[in-house]
């Protein structure tokens, strides 16, 4: 099978692919989030003229050969387009076969535990522990995120003393019971971040996420090895020798991919086997309701070595308004803290015909 059409709709904030196989069949994707718009033009020039014609069976095979041929361009872009064509591939697969995704890992439809992700800083301690409690009352999560330091503060909290505040804030309002997991963000250096690390170990916490500089992986491998707690990291790496190194060094205990920046699940699947044998869980990315979270869905479905939980934001409209009439039905209902994959094929979900209509389109061909 051969792919005959890629278009992408776009706004700055999300962009939807589609794409057509030469007998008709369709599949629909995503590229990642933020400068989608940027990212569907990368599609379309860099990454249209290597796969238009092409055979998609093998897509590793296929994305790595778009990786070599456009050698000049490495890192972020590429692989958020990539990520967009990917995740089409297996929608139409899924489609074509009757299955949904997860099915075609080798996984099944089911339901999922979730923890409810906190993406704000600019909330007080108590307000925020006060937004847990509802939401563990009203949809059953028992996990929660949230975060600590400020986004790359170079030890300088958000305002003085938050981090120290917010954590045994959170713990007395919630409870032994509850699991509580933390985010710095790349807030800290090692010193301040296994000083921290080790407030949080006093108070439960059972996940650290990104504690120092994410490039500078020596940084995270101290706090790693200072620490008891289980120190995360990953989302934002997208090249495969830097995943390698990561787990071969131990830099962290927990691996974060985030299969739209990393460049589709299939590349996705490959840090899964790296992290697998080095006995590492995988607990994936998944910060906003755009595809990438009911992607990871059907990731952690199938994958064996899959982490506790699926990371699943909270924010709503006054946060990410553009989340707001992306589907026809939302894929993403909890209940009793999990979320479920349903038997429909593909990742099925449709988009909402309204927000197409509304987006900047594009389109690239195979020549007849």
């Amino acid at each position: 099978m051969k792919i005959k059409r890629i278009e992408t709709f776009a706004t700055p904030f999300v962009g939807f692919v589609r794409i057509t196989a030469e007998d008709g069949s369709e599949g629909i994707g995503q590229v990642s989030t933020y400068n989608s718009d940027i990212t569907s033009t990368v599609l379309h020039r860099q990454v249209a003229p290597h796969v238009l014609g092409a055979e998609f069976d093998d897509i590793d095979a296929l994305t790595e050969r778009t990786i070599e041929r456009e050698h000049k361009f490495p890192g972020s872009y590429m692989k958020r387009a990539l990520g967009g064509l990917d995740t089409a591939i297996w929608d139409l697969r899924g489609k074509a076969a009757g299955l949904p995704v997860a099915s075609l890992l080798g996984g099944s439809p089911g339901k999922l535990r979730a923890y409810a992700s906190s993406m704000r800083r600019d909330i007080t301690p108590a307000a925020e522990a006060e937004r847990f409690q509802r939401l563990r009352d009203r949809f059953g999560f028992d996990a929660f995120k949230f975060r600590v330091a400020a986004e790359y503060g170079h030890d300088v909290d958000e305002w003085p003393g938050r981090t120290e505040e917010i954590v045994p804030t959170i713990r007395k309002s919630l409870g032994d019971d509850i699991a509580l997991l933390v985010d710095a963000n790349s807030g800290f250096s090692p010193k301040r971040a296994i000083e921290v690390g080790r407030m949080l170990q006093d108070n439960g916490i059972e996940h650290f996420e990104e504690p120092c500089l994410y490039w500078e992986l020596e940084q995270t491998k101290e706090v790693t090895d200072a620490l008891d707690i289980a120190v995360t990291g990953g989302e934002q790496d997208c090249e495969i020798a830097t995943w390698r190194h990561m787990i071969e060094m131990r830099a962290v205990d927990i691996v974060q991919p985030d299969i739209l920046y990393l460049g589709g699940i299939s590349r996705t699947l490959r840090v899964c086997a790296m992290a697998k044998a080095a006995g590492l869980p995988v607990t994936p990315h998944s910060a906003n309701l755009g595809l990438v979270t009911l992607f990871t869905m059907h990731l952690l479905r199938a994958i064996d070595g899959g982490g506790k939980y699926l990371e699943f934001s909270i924010e709503g409209p006054d946060y990410y308004p553009w989340q707001d009439g992306l589907f026809v039905n939302s894929p993403y209902m909890v209940e009793d803290g999990m979320v479920t994959v349903t038997d429909a094929p593909g990742w099925g979900i449709e988009i909402d015909p309204e927000w197409l209509a509304k987006s900047s389109y594009q389109v690239s061909e195979a020549e007849q």
